[in-house]
């Protein structure tokens, strides 16, 4: 369905656009539940494709925490007084079409690996400025106990994709090359 403009380009709002910045917080909070339970989904199929036993073991430690991360945005609904509902994060979906397209244009072995790192890691950094923003607008909101989930949830996000840059540099990069 394509948007409407108005003669100057403007997009015209859909009748149930946020209009309070809280509203455009929880719109944001849907499509991450989606965007995390998606990952859910995928991670195990890229621990699969990975040849290396380091890269499998974090990948399959990230989904631990995925998992995780999908209680935390559930209790983030709880503490807003609503249902935990998941929408389609397109950027996401995106992200994750694009992983499984790399891994069907890369061999297995050390370049698949480095393939799978690079589509790990434009994840990571997604849900990095994601959960930054939702963090932002939480503290600004004063949703103090939504905050202390989505701050957990960045550091650890945070934390993957240094351990990811670690990976590539040491190993799996290295190997590629």
């Amino acid at each position: 369905m394509a948007k409407k403009t108005t003669s100057k380009g403007k997009i015209a709002p859909k009748a149930d656009a946020a209009d309070q910045l809280k509203d455009f917080m929880i719109d944001g909070l849907k499509d991450l539940y989606w965007a995390e339970k998606a990952l859910v989904k995928s991670l195990p199929k890229m621990a699969k494709n990975a040849t290396s036993r380091h890269l499998t073991t974090a990948i399959n430690d990230h989904l631990s925490e995925t998992k995780n991360q999908v209680k935390r945005l559930e209790g983030a609904f709880k503490y807003l007084g609503i249902k935990a509902e998941a929408v389609k994060c397109d950027a996401m979906a995106g992200l994750l079409k694009e992983a499984t397209g790399i891994m069907e244009e890369t061999q297995p072995g050390a370049v698949r690996d480095a393939a799978i790192i690079a589509a790990s890691q434009k994840v990571e950094h997604y849900e990095i400025a994601s959960y930054g923003t939702m963090a932002t607008y939480a503290k600004l909101l004063g949703e103090k106990d939504v905050l202390k989930l989505l701050l957990e949830t960045l550091k650890e996000e945070k934390t993957c994709d240094k351990d990811l840059t670690k990976l590539a540099k040491t190993e799996i990069n290295v190997k590629a090359k």
